[in-house]
């Protein structure tokens, strides 16, 4: 699981953008609101959106394609 946040700023497009603990892009402590654990970007997104109306994901840390946290070792 990663830890996910909510920027109280929204970004040049009007969104509040969700980042996971880790990013580059993450805003400082005063300018982000913790939305908790979460094995994806897109379950974090779900919580924003009960939080705020114009939200989306961080291009840097939650849009990356085929990202998965939890694999299968018995391949």
């Amino acid at each position: 699981m990663k830890f996910f946040y909510l920027s109280s700023k929204p970004n040049n497009k009007g969104l509040h953008e969700v980042h996971d603990r880790d990013c580059v892009l993450i805003p400082d402590p005063y300018d982000r609101d913790y939305l908790g654990p979460y094995n994806t970007g897109n379950e974090a997104l779900r919580k924003a959106l009960t939080l705020k109306q114009d939200v989306d994901l961080c291009e840097n840390c939650c849009k990356s394609a085929g990202h998965s946290i939890i694999s299968n070792v018995y391949n």
